[in-house]
């Protein structure tokens, strides 16, 4: 039988003038069968107090086995890989038959790329063996955001001088910089769901009431990151061929502002700025506007420049869209610490 969870309501009571106590519920203390002289211990986070019995250790490692059924593909083995991993399993093995071989270690190599942390540690005919070697307390969620706002900005700036120098050479360099993008956004959805399931990690973060804010923002930049890598593919795509010097001025333009949104988003959030957040929603009018304009002269565009050069006005669009979003995240933030 459940039993039922009662909250109980104690007076703080002030002994030789500095102590403070707070008696035990008796019930509760029988339950623990705690004695007079026995050591409790005290977990503070910021409005609540854990209290217990025994002095916290480190857990231990968890494993998930997850096994690889007949003609499963890989993309849906990797999609499970990064649950446990988000989840927060130190040790994920993969099992799987004779048939199935090729799949898992390539699923597994797969893996490892796409997280940070994540290493093959042992490999037999039936069994892959993935460790998570990544402390999460090490980055903490801000510092994985600040490091994600400056890639997908580069990321950015870098396919639109790409596309005004003709080059397609740099725009090849801006792909592999999303993978970066994706691990970061990983990491912090582990995190989050470690906070979730123990609030503990709240007080190592600093971050109470916080860190589902930086969630949200964190799948915010990371597709911010994919279209500034759609941009840098549409430049490729257009091999190098020379556009109106008119036409690209515009672009800059229309990018600078994109980019002038996410900046003052971004800044909002980090500094709890209401005010720097509403001046990045009002801006969004004036670039879709701008975009719109662009969009209306792409589409005369010869059929082999159509397609990728209204690509990139739709990801400009949307990158300004994303860092909206941001914005009123920051705002909700902000909102939310005022309680």
């Amino acid at each position: 039988m459940e039993t039922r969870v009662v909250m109980e309501a104690r007076k703080v009571q002030i002994t030789g003038g500095s102590t403070y106590t707070v008696s035990l519920p008796k019930h509760w203390a029988k339950s623990m069968n705690l004695k007079q002289g026995d050591m409790i211990f005290f977990e503070p986070l910021e409005n609540a107090l854990i209290l217990r019995t025994e002095q916290r250790e480190k857990k231990e490692p968890r494993t998930k086995v997850l096994h690889i059924e007949k003609g499963e593909r890989r993309e849906h083995v990797v999609r499970k890989l990064i649950g446990a991993y988000v989840t927060g399993y130190q040790f994920i093995e993969l099992r799987f038959g004779s048939s199935e071989a090729a799949t898992a270690r390539r699923a597994a190599r797969e893996f490892s790329r796409m997280v940070i942390g994540a290493e093959v540690v042992e490999e037999t005919g039936g069994r892959v063996l993935i460790q998570d070697l990544a402390n999460p307390m090490e980055l903490s969620p801000d510092k994985c955001l600040r490091r994600m706002y400056m890639t997908v900005r580069s990321m950015a700036e870098d396919s639109i001088v790409a596309l005004k120098a003709a080059d397609p050479t740099r725009a090849e360099d801006v792909p592999p910089r999303d993978q970066d993008v994706d691990r970061l956004y990983w990491m912090v959805a582990k995190q989050y769901h470690l906070a979730v399931t123990d609030p503990s990690y709240m007080v190592t973060y600093s971050l109470r009431g916080k860190l589902h804010h930086f969630r949200t923002v964190a799948k915010l930049l990371e597709r911010v990151g994919d279209h500034a890598e759609k941009i840098a593919l549409a430049v490729i795509q257009l091999e190098g061929e020379d556009q109106d010097d008119t036409f690209l001025a515009k672009v800059d333009g229309a990018v600078h502002l994109a980019l002038g949104i996410l900046e003052k988003a971004f800044t909002a959030l980090m500094a709890e700025n209401m005010d720097m957040a509403n001046e990045a929603l009002d801006a969004w009018e004036t670039l879709y506007l701008t975009v719109e304009e662009l969009t209306q002269e792409v589409s005369g565009a010869p059929g082999p420049r159509l397609l990728p050069l209204a690509t990139i006005m739709d990801s400009i669009s949307r990158i300004g869209g994303y860092a909206s979003d941001i914005a009123e995240v920051a705002i909700n933030n902000v909102i939310s610490q005022e309680e």
